[in-house]
C-alpha cells in the first residue's frame, strides 16, 4: 500500500507539492470518485487512479538524459525576471522532466534530468559523488585545506549565498576529495568531489575564506560524466549506466522497505529517541580521484552507479564528521 500522494509522485510527471495541490482541488479520482485526502492508501498493483481524465498506470519506465547546461539559464520553469530557463533552451519532449539538483545561474556543466520524480528524489538524496572543477580568486589556504578534509560548521553562511535566500547556518561535510590543479596569488583552480547538493554549498564555502568562486563547472554526478558533451546539448544514458541507475534504485527501496520493517517491529514510543542499532551505520571504503586526498577520518561513500562502480553492498551514507 502507498499514500496517494506518493503514488502519484512516484509513477508520473507530477511532484509531491503538485500531487498533493491536484488532489486538493479535486482533479484525482480513485475508480472514478473524487478523492480529497493525499493520505489515502491505494495498492500500485491494482489502483485505478486518474488525474483530470488521465490514468496514473504503475511502470518502472523511466528516462535520464544529461545535459550540458551552460552559464546564463537558470533550472526552473519560469523566471518572474524574465531570464532564461534551461526549458527554454531543451526540446519540447523534455519540457515536464525534472531536474536532478540545481546549478545556478552562473554556473555550468552536467545536469541531470529526469521523468520520473521517484528517480529524480532518489538521487538528489543520495550521498553520490559530485565532482566540480572550480576557479577561485586568490590562493588555496592551509585553513581550506584542513575544512576540506575535516568539515565545516557555519552558523552564518550568508556569503557567498543568494541575496534573497533565507538560509542562514550551513554544515559542510567533508569532501570526497580535492586536487588543487593550480594555486597562484591571483587566481586558483580546484576539482573537488563531494557528496550533497545544497544551495551554493560551493560558493558559500569558499566564501567563509573570502574567496570568491568566479567559474564552477559540474564535471559528473554519481559516475555520469559529462566527457566531450558540448554546451547546451543532451543525451540519453548509455545502456549500461541505466543497468546500473536500476541497480540503484533497487537498492534504495530495499534499504527503505528494510527500514520501515524495523520501523514497524520496534516502533518508538513517543520522546523516544531512535534505538541506537537503527542509527548506527557502517563506514564504508572511501573514493579519491586526486593525488591530494582530503585529510578526514571520515570515510564517504562510494555511491557511483557508474559501470564498475557501484557497489549494491554499500550503504548510502556519509562517514560522520570529526567533532
Amino acid at each position: 500500500m502507498m499514500r496517494l500522494n506518493k503514488f502519484i509522485a512516484h509513477y508520473s510527471t507530477y511532484s509531491r507539492r503538485e500531487a498533493d495541490q491536484a488532489i486538493l482541488d479535486g482533479y484525482v479520482r480513485i475508480d472514478g470518485e473524487i478523492e480529497k485526502n493525499p493520505a489515502t492508501q491505494v495498492d500500485e498493483r491494482t489502483a485505478n487512479v486518474s488525474i483530470s481524465g488521465n490514468k496514473v498506470t504503475a511502470h518502472d519506465q523511466f528516462t535520464v538524459i544529461v545535459y550540458n547546461k551552460p552559464r546564463g539559464e537558470l533550472v526552473t520553469k519560469k523566471d518572474p525576471q524574465g531570464r532564461k530557463t534551461i526549458y527554454d533552451s531543451l526540446a519540447k519532449q523534455y519540457r515536464h522532466f525534472i531536474p536532478v539538483g540545481r546549478l545556478d545561474y552562473a554556473s555550468e556543466g552536467l545536469l541531470l534530468l529526469t521523468d520520473a520524480s521517484r528517480v529524480a528524489t532518489a538521487l538528489m538524496t543520495s550521498k553520490m559523488e559530485r565532482v566540480y572543477k572550480i576557479k577561485i580568486k586568490g590562493p588555496v589556504t592551509d585553513a581550506m585545506k584542513v575544512a576540506m578534509g575535516e568539515g565545516l560548521e557555519l552558523e552564518d553562511a550568508s556569503a557567498g549565498a543568494h541575496e534573497h535566500s533565507e538560509i542562514g547556518s550551513m554544515n559542510f561535510a567533508p569532501f570526497y576529495a580535492y586536487q588543487i590543479q593550480k594555486n597562484q596569488g591571483d587566481f586558483s583552480v580546484l576539482k573537488v568531489a563531494i557528496g550533497e547538493g545544497q544551495n551554493r554549498e560551493l560558493r558559500r564555502f569558499f566564501a567563509h575564506f573570502g574567496a570568491e568562486v568566479v567559474d564552477l563547472k559540474r564535471l559528473s554526478f554519481g559516475g555520469i560524466d559529462l566527457n566531450n558533451l558540448p554546451t547546451g546539448k543532451v543525451r540519453f544514458l548509455e545502456r549500461n549506466e541505466y543497468v546500473s541507475l536500476r541497480e540503484f534504485l533497487d537498492a534504495v527501496e530495499k534499504s527503505e522497505k528494510t527500514k520501515q520493517k524495523s520501523e514497524k517491529k520496534f516502533p518508538k514510543a513517543e520522546g523516544e529517541s531512535e534505538p541506537k542499532f537503527l542509527k548506527e551505520k557502517p563506514k564504508p571504503e572511501k573514493r579519491a580521484f586526486s593525488k591530494e586526498k582530503a585529510k578526514s577520518k571520515s570515510k564517504p561513500a562510494n555511491d557511483s552507479f557508474s559501470t564498475n562502480k557501484y557497489k549494491p553492498e554499500k550503504k548510502f551514507t556519509q562517514g560522520e564528521r570529526k567533532k
